[in-house]
């Protein structure tokens, strides 16, 4: 009888284990810039283009525009203030400015607060050769139309402290 009982306790945590659902970006991204309120609707678009033409295309012009000149970051691996963030993205080559934005599950805004979520592809220690998903989350506040700070995941990797699923 406890065998019994044990394989069922076996049975029922393999299938815990395995119902996570996948996250998935979401369908309509312009859709989700939308908002009854003007500001807050102003503010997920600015963080929106900042995302899109400064981060992701480095485009250091457009981070003159978006990024408050005293912006505070708080990613350990990043420099704060809006000189260091244009020397660091900088060095990299720019990319062509895309419509969307890869793997964006939602954008939300309350206040002067605005967050990103993002799909999140990780290896499965638990599955040797597989991966599964989980959500990234980036946070900025807006002040007079230009951000002027952001917080994410951001942790220091090093031999005791590996990359949290860097792929």
């Amino acid at each position: 009888m406890s065998r019994f009982i044990i394989l069922l306790a076996a049975l029922g945590l393999a299938g815990v284990a395995g119902a996570q659902l996948p996250v998935e970006p979401h369908p309509d991204q312009h859709a989700m810039l939308e908002s009854d309120n003007a500001e807050l609707a102003a503010n997920k678009q600015l963080v929106y283009d900042f995302w899109r033409h400064a981060l992701v295309a480095r485009d250091m012009d457009a981070a003159r525009r978006y990024m408050h000149e005293d912006y505070m970051q708080h990613n350990p691996n990043i420099p704060t203030g809006r000189a260091p963030f244009i020397a660091f993205f900088g060095q990299m080559e720019q990319q062509p400015v895309q419509d969307t934005i890869d793997g964006l599950v939602a954008i939300v805004a309350e206040g002067d607060l605005v967050t990103m979520s993002f799909v999140r592809e990780c290896q499965d220690p638990r599955n040797e050769g597989g991966t599964y998903t989980t959500t990234w989350f980036d946070m900025f506040r807006v002040t007079d139309g230009m951000i002027t700070e952001h917080w994410d995941y951001g942790t220091v990797t090093g031999e005791d402290n590996p990359s949290d699923c860097m792929n």
